[in-house]
């Protein structure tokens, strides 16, 4: 059985965004996860835990993640198109 993988992934530095397409109701909605990559000895890891300096690049991937998902969502059904918040 493949695993699910992220329709995109936006990435900075050691800061990732994957963005992720779910059907609900017949339209897509994107979700997103954010994580930030370390080195614990020959190993990379992930952790969903960000200290200051990171918050800046947490801040410019989730930008460009929202670009992504408002781009691509107005090409595909639209589902993200009149989104209010």
């Amino acid at each position: 059985m493949a695993a699910n993988r992220p329709v995109h992934e936006v990435r900075f530095g050691h800061v990732k965004a994957a963005i992720w397409a779910n059907e609900v109701d017949g339209f897509v909605r994107h979700n997103v996860t954010l994580q930030r990559l370390y080195k614990d000895g020959d190993d990379w890891k992930t952790t969903q835990s960000f200290g200051r300096d990171d918050l800046a690049l947490v801040a410019k991937v989730a930008d460009e993640a929202h670009t992504w998902i408002f781009q691509h969502g107005q090409e595909g059904n639209g589902s993200d198109r009149n989104e209010k918040f």
